[in-house]
């Protein structure tokens, strides 16, 4: 079964290779790699560019504008080929048997959404912690604590449309996907092996507390639609269970 990897790109030159070949390199190789270039910048176009001589299957997309990543990966997934989708943020790795324990995991047991354990690492690609991917995750655990990673994340695209896709949000906009998804009773199940190392950067869009909280907010309120006091409720849940994991 094809796949359809999902990659946007935004200042992320000193890793992009690195995340490239560690997809090259998979031992499942029926795949195609779509990066979508997200920066009004166009110092790192060329360079970008440069890769689609590398391989035939990497297809460089770029954005008037910038968008965010979560909207590009809506480009991307609509500019895709094939019915299988995985993300992979250009900064993230993957293990060589990534695509197909996952693939295999998936058809084996017909599941329509799959996520792994994985890896958290340094600038220096050095561990420094491990989530582990619990066995099934429902709305009602989710909406207590987004224990997903996107760049561990398999899926049909049949799952996305109009009304149930990535929202524009500088963070956390997988979590509403996912939350979208849930409520829409698509189960999401997990595979307990590390085959992917998500980098976490201290400069990163990401890593900004005052953001993530700003985001997790707009979660619960603007996108669940729930009323102020809840959404606090709810915002203060996901920060507390945050902050247990590390």
């Amino acid at each position: 079964m094809p796949v359809s990897i999902i990659m946007p790109f935004f200042k992320k030159r000193d890793f992009i290779e690195l995340s490239l070949n560690s997809v090259l390199s998979q031992t499942y190789q029926n795949f195609e790699i779509i990066i979508i270039y997200d920066d009004e910048n166009q110092d790192d176009y060329e360079f970008i560019k440069n890769f689609e001589k590398k391989d035939r299957r990497i297809k460089i997309i770029k954005n008037v504008k910038n968008l965010g990543a979560g909207l590009s990966r809506n480009i991307g997934i609509a500019n895709s080929k094939f019915e299988l989708i995985a993300f992979l943020d250009c900064d993230d790795l993957w293990e060589k048997n990534k695509l197909n324990d996952q693939i295999n995991f998936m058809n084996e047991n017909n599941y329509e959404f799959s996520f792994t354990s994985y890896d958290i690492i340094n600038n220096e690609n050095k561990i420094i912690g491990k989530r582990i991917a619990k066995r099934y995750l429902s709305f009602n655990d989710l909406i207590k604590s987004c224990d997903i990673g996107l760049s561990t994340v398999m899926m049909k695209k049949k799952l996305i449309d109009d009304n149930c896709k990535f929202v524009s949000l500088i963070t956390k906009e997988d979590y509403v996907l996912w939350l979208n998804l849930a409520k829409k009773n698509i189960k999401f199940y997990g595979l307990d092996r590390s085959l992917t190392q998500w980098r976490k950067s201290e400069n990163s869009l990401s890593s900004s507390t005052y953001q993530k909280l700003l985001d997790g907010f707009k979660v619960y309120n603007k996108y669940m639609r729930y009323n102020k006091i809840l959404s606090f409720l709810y915002l203060f849940r996901l920060s507390f269970n945050y902050l247990l994991k590390k």
